[in-house]
């Protein structure tokens, strides 16, 4: 099994589909960092909805944006790669172009730039993941994904802190923020493109295989994501659900939490890819539900400490959640392309997002559902549900799924 002891930017650089795929990855997360933190703000304040009828077109948007991702699979296995990441953040142009034509009290045009920027925030994780995992091979592509997403949370959060200054500006500073994130969105479609990366599907197998032979099933690896993805929430949902509303603590608490997730998710999470590269990937993968298994059981346990230490504790259960965050994020992805035959690369990471997306779409009401029974049912429910997936995911049957072409000589190494 192949092992990366120390990052070398330049050649993580390259693996990661070169300097200009680089930029195009900064520029499309700063402005996705500008604009999504107060899409919900601009429904309400711009166009003079109702927050509920906002948040529904907000939902209804991202849940039918995954209905496109089986036709992104099949584009993907057709050869396309740096066309359809470019497709995805062109079509994120046009949700933006939405916004801003539309006046105020129009339901059904935010409704629909939602459902544009759905498709393009579904479709764009899936294209990226392909187009790296065509460019660079074995451990040096695990390196790759997790540094194209250290990468995205840094201009993440400079765009949403770019955001947050200018919201003074009110209803103004909201148009021109969806005006530059969509020429944020052009400029990187137009320089992810211009990579030209393609696949050529019909060296890794017949046609006649191409055509008869469907994606990896992964079942137990595509339902142990859904409860995984829960802890891309906890930061942002579950952590101020807790300290504001039960604890009573200072909104502060909540923001510093946020931040320090961020930041530990940037610095850390090529380093501990890295470090993790020593195992195999499921391995590493069940590992981090047991490491997410342990956060969940620590911040039920700082919840019985009381008003004057719960709070401090729970910021600082927190950072091992943002661990075990890193660790899955680090795993999950490389190990589906590590399982998946080249020519169905796309349908099996298609298949992936849904379940990536799906867990998004149902965690915030699992969530909300579960809290007010208590910290016993919010953090035991969430603590027994990952330790499951984490077992079923180590114990699922690789010789289950079948592999061709370059996957078979990265077995050794799922």
């Amino acid at each position: 099994m192949a092992t990366i002891t120390r990052v070398r930017p330049r050649v993580l650089v390259r693996a990661s589909g070169g300097p200009r795929y680089a930029v195009a990855l900064a520029v499309d997360a700063l402005g996705t960092g500008l604009l999504r933190p107060f899409l919900l703000l601009y429904g309400v304040t711009v166009l003079r909805l109702s927050a509920p009828v906002t948040g529904t077109a907000m939902t209804v948007g991202i849940v039918t944006g995954l209905v496109c991702m089986p036709a992104v699979g099949r584009w993907l296995d057709r050869g396309a790669r740096s066309t359809v990441v470019a497709a995805s953040m062109l079509v994120r142009v046009l949700g933006v172009a939405l916004l801003l034509a539309a006046p105020a009290g129009h339901v059904w045009l935010f409704a629909t730039a939602a459902l544009f920027l759905g498709i393009g925030n579904q479709a764009w994780p899936t294209a990226h993941a392909a187009l790296v995992a065509t460019v660079a091979h074995g451990r040096e592509r695990d390196t790759a994904l997790a540094g194209a997403r250290a990468l995205r949370n840094a201009a993440l959060g400079v765009g949403a802190l770019l955001a947050t200054a200018c919201l003074a500006g009110g209803t103004t500073a909201l148009r021109a923020l969806a005006a530059v994130t969509a020429l944020a969105y052009l400029a990187a479609a137009a320089l992810a493109w211009s990579v030209h990366v393609h696949a050529h599907p019909a060296e890794a197998a017949p046609a006649k295989d191409r055509d008869d032979e469907p994606a990896p099933r992964m079942l137990a690896l595509l339902a142990a994501n859904v409860i995984y993805v829960f802890c891309l929430n906890v930061p942002e949902i579950t952590l101020p659900l807790v300290l504001v509303t039960q604890l009573h603590a200072s909104p502060v608490w909540p923001a510093a939490v946020f931040v320090a997730n961020t930041v530990l998710v940037v610095t850390l999470q090529v380093p501990v890819t890295v470090l993790m590269s020593r195992f195999s990937r499921r391995t590493v993968l069940a590992l981090s539900g047991v490491v997410l298994t342990a956060s969940y059981l620590g911040f039920l346990a700082a919840t019985s400490l009381g008003h004057g230490w719960s709070t401090p504790a729970i910021a600082m259960v927190s950072v091992v959640c943002t661990i075990g965050e890193i660790i899955y994020a680090g795993s999950a992805t490389a190990l589906v392309t590590a399982l998946a035959p080249a020519h169905v690369m796309g349908r099996a990471l298609a298949r992936f997002q849904l379940s990536t997306g799906f867990g998004l779409a149902v965690s915030p009401a699992v969530i909300t559902t579960l809290a007010p029974h208590g910290p016993a049912a919010l953090w035991g429910s969430l603590a027994a549900a990952t330790l499951l997936s984490a077992f079923a995911v180590a114990t699922e049957n690789d010789q289950e799924t079948p592999l061709s072409g370059c996957c078979n000589r990265e077995r050794a190494g799922l």
